[in-house]
């Protein structure tokens, strides 16, 4: 009888084998060399249970898929502008090439290049910051979790702080803005109810322990009906008069007024300066449209109490994030953010050239696609409820099954990513750069059995081929 371990392949027999080698070239020999080592040992346990094994070389490149990179660029066809699993907002343009040219060789980060000594990386924001906000001081670390716990921790360590409790909110993976308080040192006080909490709740709790105000807009749910909240401008009189710290988390950070496009007023940031908060934090990569940062602004000795803070130098931002979020910023300071700012343009984008766009896609799929009028959202926890009218090419696959056209979809080698409802496949246009759409009509024209002359390939940052 035939001894079954003898039939396996030695490592170096496994990785002179053509498709191994290719696998070699791409990730590096050594690695390629452990993952046979690791398939082969699983084929001898296998042996021993008394199993049957697969070919090794099949299984080598099967497991191998998973050193591909994870990460990549896709289509965003669902209609979701700000797609926190998407990553949320695309950059800007001049964002980009920011990041481009501080990361490919050194950068001022800490450096004043005028005296010659070290410099701080907070200068290269602050100054925008204040500009674009009216606030005296600003800081930024890396995420809006991050600025929360500093200023909470900088401000009212070891004191209480009054909050409503209708605006106890979960924030992305399960984080609580109750945990956030517990970890500052800062004690929670609840004070109304959840669906009404006037100034004089806030009043009625503040004690001889009492540090600061906390309001945090709830920028992923809504409450409709009987509510009642307390304004900033009540909040900012109530805590000048008992000299306490107003912090005001405005979640989405919106430095435009979201009602000049048809959705619901949000909480500017530079309406809570106005008021006399203490301290501002909105997040960089939802209604800014930049990179993931936690921004914080406001009066300057409360800013300069969160700089000093030990936590600052552990949740601070790195310098790409800086240069994307510098270059984000001067479009605000420039008044183009509508036009050079990728989520404001979507927004922006007028429903009939919208129409258009999902007219040509549809075509593509022959009888399978038509155009439907649907909705658009914001997303990404900002405006929650709010919608936006567009126009959705609307596919009925040819075998009537949508879930296997939104993986094919999904599977093409840039992948588009669209939505299901009653049985058909939605794409809408306003969440897709027109730069793509060559690339969508391909893909549709491909499933649907169309015929389309290929499109060229995009460029590694997806701009167009030129002359189209």
């Amino acid at each position: 009888m035939t001894n079954p371990y003898r039939s396996l392949p030695s490592v170096d027999s496994l990785l002179a084998d053509s498709r191994v080698t290719a696998l070699s070239d791409a990730h590096g020999r050594e690695v390629i060399a452990n993952l046979a080592r690791e398939v082969l040992d699983e084929q001898r346990e296998e042996i021993g249970r008394g199993s049957e094994i697969e070919d090794t070389v099949d299984l080598l490149i099967a497991r191998s898929s998973g050193l591909e990179p994870s990460l990549v660029r896709v289509v965003n066809a669902t209609g979701v502008i700000i797609h926190t699993n998407l990553g949320r907002a695309p950059l800007a343009r001049s964002a980009i090439d920011a990041i481009q040219r501080t990361t490919q060789s050194y950068a001022t980060l800490e450096f004043d290049v005028t005296e010659g000594v070290r410099g701080s990386r907070h200068q290269h924001l602050e100054p925008l910051l204040c500009s674009v906000t009216g606030a005296e001081a600003a800081l930024v670390v890396n995420n809006g979790a991050s600025a929360l716990l500093l200023a909470l921790a900088a401000l009212c360590e070891d004191g209480e702080v009054a909050i409503s409790r209708g605006q106890l909110v979960e924030i992305g993976g399960g984080f609580r803005i109750p945990d956030v308080m517990r970890q500052s040192g800062a004690r929670l006080i609840e004070v109304g109810t959840t669906n009404r909490t006037y100034a004089r709740d806030y009043e009625a709790a503040i004690g001889e322990e009492t540090t600061g105000l906390l309001r945090v807009h709830s920028s992923n749910f809504a409450q409709i009906g009987f509510t009642t909240t307390a304004s900033i401008d009540e909040l900012a009189e109530l805590a000048r008069r008992h000299d306490l710290s107003l912090i005001d988390d405005v979640g989405s950070g919106a430095l435009l007024d979201t009602q000049q496009y048809g959705l619901a007023p949000e909480p500017m940031v530079q309406e809570s300066i106005a008021a006399g908060s203490d301290v501002v934090l909105f997040s960089g990569d939802k209604l800014i449209g930049g990179p993931q940062a936690g921004i914080a602004v406001g009066r300057r000795e409360a800013i300069e109490a969160m700089r000093r803070h030990p936590l600052a130098r552990a949740v601070r931002i790195d310098k790409a994030s800086i240069a994307a979020l510098a270059a984000t910023l001067k479009h605000y300071a420039l008044g183009d953010a509508e036009s050079e700012i990728p989520i404001w343009r979507m927004i922006a984008e007028d429903v009939d050239d919208l129409g258009r766009r999902a007219r040509r896609w549809a075509r593509t799929c022959s009888a399978h696609g038509e155009t439907l009028e649907e909705r658009s959202t914001v997303g990404g926890g900002s405006l929650p409820g709010e919608e936006l009218p567009t126009v959705v090419c609307a596919i009925t696959p040819p075998d009537r099954d949508a879930d296997a056209f939104a993986a094919e979809l999904r599977a093409r080698p840039t992948p588009i990513i669209a939505r299901i409802k009653d049985d058909r496949v939605l794409l809408d246009p306003r969440t897709v750069d027109p730069r793509e759409d060559g690339h969508v009509e391909q893909a549709l024209a491909a499933l649907c059995g169309s015929q389309l002359q290929p499109p060229r390939p995009l460029s590694r940052d997806g701009t167009p081929p030129s002359g189209r």
